[in-house]
């Protein structure tokens, strides 16, 4: 999971309680108290009002979406002071965490160097595990 899914989860789960807007690929909206949220974003919600694509409203009582399908979810502006968006925004949020683009080739060429086939000391071509 990348650190933006991370930061997305965080903020689903901190929304639990609170009235959020979910848009589903379907161009459905729901509208309702966010009763639980799971890490694979299936979301359970309940006193809902449902929006369908021709405006049409409907009530239900309690439903579940499931995570893949949900395009977005609009949670509520208060969410913006919460610690982990403190923590985790900003210029200097990655400086030292060893996240971003150059962490992958620095991956990619030690793992090369274990094969033997970048730069530095070579292995000996005994045992390979």
């Amino acid at each position: 999971m990348s650190a933006s899914s991370h930061i997305t989860i965080k903020c689903l789960l901190e929304a639990v309680g609170h009235i959020v807007t979910v848009e589903v690929k379907g161009g459905t909206t729901y509208r309702g108290k966010l009763v639980d949220a799971e890490d694979s974003m299936n979301i359970c919600m309940a006193e809902v009002t449902v929006t369908a694509r021709d405006g049409k409203q409907s009530k239900l009582q309690t439903c579940y979406l499931r995570g893949s399908l949900i395009r977005f979810v609009v949670v509520p502006d208060l969410l913006r002071a919460a610690p982990f968006l403190a923590r985790g925004m900003g210029p200097n949020a990655m400086r030292g965490k060893g996240v971003g683009a150059a962490r992958g080739r620095a991956v990619l060429l030690r793992a090369q160097q274990r094969r033997g086939r970048g730069a530095g000391p070579p292995r000996s071509q005994g045992i390979r595990r």
